[in-house]
């Protein structure tokens, strides 16, 4: 049930015909309390779509009492037109819902083509046929609306001592640091303060979705909404609640990863024997981006001297002579040189393990990344939607 799976949530999936090809586009996610508390992380791009922005501004209040999503436009990069649609749209939601709402507790969160203004003429009727829709049933409805080149739709719950965490996850392509272009609206019925929700919400991303680096692109969307509605009336110990939103993160971070357009490949990149947390994430990022070795990756080739040359463009602390890396467990590079027998590594499974050793310290990091496909090719040659 995702979004709906804590009390006090009801959520909506419709198609409001933002999409030419009829699929589910506008999603509403609505907070009933008692409580409206609230948290956000969001792209670090320097060019933010215009619902970043509104949403920014929206948080500083720490109370949010809606979410509205839609797939079939960024709505970035389209100027003062774009930030005035998504006030209209917040506007609508808040109008739509009654008198309690107001503009300024509506987060709004776009996906899909930039440089594109949305058709205002089918979203803003959407959203009346939205609320019409909603239900506590709805979180998996939201989910599917979301979705652009997705070709599943991505949930998690966590469930404990009466309370909730759930979510639900949109990304499949532009997969970088910063979050990934993803939008994700997290949920709980625990009672919660706002300040509490920033600082589990913070500490999950930063080991989740910050560390899921697909492709090396950053987008302008990115989102991660935390809301809390207290209804359980239940006060979890905050290390409870941080593993929980944690959990809940990290699931749906990995299901970003086994969704990555084009795909055939899982790999998780881990660095150990790092001077610092810092050096071990710069390296498993440039060992995630280096292009020959994704290619390596997808023909099941254990091409480990592709690591030791993405290794070796940080700023990392290692010293050349003492590297080790394994694939698939088996070492195949010991001390920057050869090691075991390249052929003893099985690749045929779709979870590809990777270990940088990099012998300097006792820090480490684990990057989730993918294989580089021709279909990952052809996809974003012809997305346009």
């Amino acid at each position: 049930m995702s979004v709906t799976a804590a009390q006090g949530f009801t959520a909506a999936g419709i198609a409001a015909g933002i999409k030419e090809n009829g699929n589910p586009d506008l999603a509403l996610v609505v907070n009933h309390g008692p409580r409206l508390a609230a948290a956000g992380v969001f792209t670090s791009n320097r060019v933010k779509a215009a619902p970043v922005l509104w949403s920014e501004q929206v948080l500083r209040g720490a109370s949010v009492s809606a979410v509205v999503l839609n797939s079939g436009g960024a709505n970035a990069c389209t100027g003062p037109k774009g930030f005035q649609d998504t006030h209209a749209t917040a506007e609508k939601v808040a109008e739509a819902l009654g008198g309690e709402h107001n503009a300024g507790e509506v987060a709004v969160a776009s996906t899909g083509l930039i440089g594109v203004l949305l058709p205002m003429d089918k979203l803003l009727p959407g959203i009346d046929t939205a609320v019409a829709a909603l239900s506590e049933d709805g979180g998996e409805a939201a989910a599917i609306a979301i979705k652009t080149t997705d070709t599943v739709h991505k949930t998690a719950t966590v469930t404990q001592g009466g309370w909730t965490v759930g979510g639900m996850a949109k990304g499949a392509g532009m997969l970088a640091p910063g979050l990934a272009t993803m939008l994700v609206v997290l949920t709980t019925d625990a009672d919660v303060d706002s300040g509490t929700l920033d600082k589990a919400l913070r500490s999950a991303t930063r080991t989740t979705f910050d560390r899921v680096d697909s492709d090396g692109c950053m987008s302008t969307n990115d989102t991660v909404l935390l809301l809390a509605s207290g209804a359980s009336g239940q006060v979890p110990a905050y290390e409870a609640f941080a593993e929980a939103v944690r959990t809940v993160c990290d699931d749906l971070a990995r299901q970003l990863i086994g969704d990555a357009e084009g795909a055939s490949k899982d790999i998780r990149i881990e660095v150990v024997g790092a001077l610092t947390e810092g050096d071990a994430v710069e390296v498993g990022r440039s060992i995630a981006r280096n292009n020959l070795l994704k290619c390596a990756i997808h023909g099941e080739d254990p091409n480990w001297g592709r690591v030791l040359s993405a290794i070796g463009t940080t700023r990392a602390a290692f010293d050349p002579d003492r590297l080790n890396v394994a694939i698939n467990g088996v070492w195949v590079c010991k001390n920057g040189s050869v090691g075991e027998d390249r052929d003893l590594v099985s690749m045929k499974d779709r979870e590809v393990r990777i270990t940088a050793d990099l012998a300097t310290g006792s820090e480490s990091a684990v990057i989730w990344a993918n294989d580089l496909t021709a279909e990952y090719v052809h996809e974003n040659s012809a997305y346009s939607s």
